[in-house]
């Protein structure tokens, strides 16, 4: 006993406040834990973080497709712009070669 006096740095014996303490502060954490474990979301909040993600998964299709219109008009727009280009083209090539052809097909008279 002499032994474990001389290099023990805390007393061997317990108060009986402190063990009540202990008991007291155990009981109170377990119970605090318990009350906050059975705090969960109610089902109206369930209900609307549910809808919350239905009307984000149905904003993010509508968005994908309004992409989608724009880039097929956008693309249907840029055909017809060059449709129209290359018709251009076209009837001024007509217009220049008929003007060429004209004197021979008509030649004046002397």
């Amino acid at each position: 006993m002499q032994f474990k006096k001389i290099f023990t740095f805390a007393p061997l014996k317990q108060n009986k406040k402190t063990k009540k303490m202990k008991k007291l502060l155990s009981f109170t954490a377990i119970a605090a834990l318990a009350a906050m474990v059975s705090c969960g979301p109610s089902q109206e909040e369930i209900d609307a973080k549910a809808k919350l993600a239905k009307d984000s998964i149905a904003a993010d299709s509508t968005k994908a497709a309004d992409r989608a219109a724009f880039v097929t008009d956008s693309t249907n727009k840029a055909n017809e712009a060059a449709a129209a280009e290359t018709a251009a083209k076209m009837a001024d090539s007509l217009h220049k070669d008929s003007v060429a052809k004209w004197p021979k097909l008509f030649p004046k008279a002397k």
